[in-house]
């Protein structure tokens, strides 16, 4: 099998050609190293691991050879530079955390270290994860291996899991971790053609990931199918007593549970996500999924979600809020990035150069935002008050759940990917690209991005299925048939 080919198999595939030893997990990483050596143009792999890999891989091959090998086991994966990984540069994509090497592993990357997964290298990101579109990263842009028609206009991959998306697509890896605060997994999955999934809140461990806002994060698989997302999603997750907010739920084999079989089950399709200005061509694709899934058997339910206009102006005042409370940890003082300083200079001009000259432009908007919020004479006036939208948002869930509907679907980006190096001086036009996904995490529930069709000039567009809290693997039943009745096999034509 040729390099290329490798690098193209699926976690599936590739998983059932390790075990009949029609391949080794070191010639698949190879192919994989190899196939990053020859993408440094689109600035995902910011950390490479060749030395890592390989050691993991020629382990894998004995484990295999064993017949002790898990389904994760040769896997070549990225690994988004949110995630600490012990001995390996672990940044956030900030300047920072300039020099910063853990010496302890997160649980995620931990728990497919554990299952034999060979990690390639740290991803690109948006800095602290604060971004839709991969620009605001201290390496510079990730780009999407995408091109619109005949042009030669980079695109974003989007954000904050740019580099995970765009390594994906591109076929440097079969598979990436992300995470997803406002919709990072799935709208830079819908960008670039790929399966995105991010679970329930408390489902994967945020222990070792470089906090956002607390109560929204959550990490997540980033695949070339939905099969694909069940076997990875599965070894990520799982109970872990490091973290607080991890919940002791059982993960059952979501494999498994890939019927396709979606006949009796309730889609509800909500009439609020009908906004105004959303291109036809969004418009046609989730008519079409609609028609798709009923089709296959499903009932399909007009619901409401009223108070879905909320929930963007309510994230934005609790992400920062909980960012400017994570990122006070970062003072030049501990580990990381220190301002240089002049004579006379004290521990507060100190703190103040550092975070000055170590933060980016985006973080520190929303550092401001978040310490404006929380300020005693606003903190009833905005933090408070999103918080009672906020629970709104999930009543709002809960209760169409409650009446039958098993599964919503919506689109899951307002358009489709965007040319990087747009000037936006009005940041609140980047933030309505989270506009379908915020939901989600604001009511602490699993979605899922598959993508599902074309715009007029080659670029993919994605679906999102948003499911019970718990129920991934009813979620991942459902975008599986999903995926099987859309049919989407397009690969971007190489550039790079």
């Amino acid at each position: 099998m040729s390099d290329t080919a490798l690098t193209k198999l699926t976690i599936a595939d590739a998983r059932d050609a390790l075990r009949m030893g029609e391949v080794s997990s070191t010639e698949l990483t190879e192919a994989c190293l190899s196939a990053i050596d020859a993408a440094d143009a689109l600035g995902a792999f910011v950390h490479k691991t060749p030395e890592i890999a390989m050691d993991r891989a020629k382990a894998a091959d004995a484990r295999i050879k064993a017949g002790d090998a898990p389904d994760m086991c040769g896997i070549p994966v990225g690994i988004k530079d949110l995630f600490c990984t012990e001995g390996v540069a672990s940044q956030a994509a900030s300047k920072i955390l300039e020099g910063f090497r853990p010496e302890y592993e997160s649980t995620v990357s931990g728990q497919l270290k554990d299952a034999g997964a060979v990690m390639l290298g740290k991803l690109n990101m948006d800095e602290f994860a604060m971004g839709s579109s991969n620009e605001t990263s201290i390496y510079g842009n990730a780009v999407n291996p995408w091109r619109k028609g005949n042009s030669d206009a980079a695109l974003t991959p989007g954000g904050s899991s740019g580099g995970s998306a765009s390594a994906v697509a591109a076929d440097l890896c079969l598979a990436a971790t992300g995470t997803d605060t406002g919709g990072s997994i799935r709208q830079p999955a819908a960008f670039t053609g790929i399966v995105g999934l991010k679970p329930t809140y408390g489902r994967c461990s945020r222990w070792g990931v470089v906090a956002f806002a607390s109560s929204l994060d959550q990490a997540g698989p980033m695949t070339k199918t939905v099969r694909d997302a069940a076997i990875m999603g599965r070894a990520m997750m799982g109970h872990d007593p490091k973290d607080s907010t991890s919940a002791n739920q059982a993960v059952p084999d979501f494999e498994a549970m890939l019927t396709g079989d979606v006949r009796g089950k309730v889609i509800g399709i909500p009439k609020e996500y009908r906004m105004d200005g959303m291109p036809d061509e969004i418009e046609t694709l989730w008519s079409e999924g609609t028609a798709m899934l009923k089709e296959a058997g499903a009932e399909i339910r007009d619901i409401t979600l009223p108070h879905t206009k909320y929930a963007l102006p309510a994230y934005y005042v609790i992400a920062p809020a909980e960012a400017s409370s994570n990122l006070a940890r970062y003072d030049g003082v501990r580990f990381g990035y220190r301002a240089k300083l002049s004579q006379g200079d004290g521990i507060t001009e100190m703190y103040e150069k550092t975070r000055a000259e170590g933060f980016g432009p985006e973080v520190k908007r929303r550092v401001m935002i978040g310490t404006y919020v929380l300020s005693a004479g606003f903190y009833d006036a905005y933090y408070n008050r999103a918080r009672r939208v906020r629970a709104l948002i999930a009543r709002d869930f809960e209760t169409v759940f409650a009446d039958g509907i098993d599964a919503i679907l919506t689109p899951a980006t307002p358009s489709a990917a965007f040319e990087l190096g747009q000037d936006v001086s009005d940041p609140v036009q980047m933030y309505l690209n989270d506009v379908f996904t915020v939901t989600v995490n604001l009511a602490g529930l699993p979605g899922i991005a598959v993508p599902a069709g074309m715009d007029r000039t080659g670029l993919p567009l994605g679906l999102q299925l948003i499911g019970k809290p718990w129920e991934e693997g009813e979620l991942l039943n459902t975008a599986y048939a999903l995926e099987q009745a859309a049919g989407f096999v397009e690969k971007p034509a190489r550039w790079w």
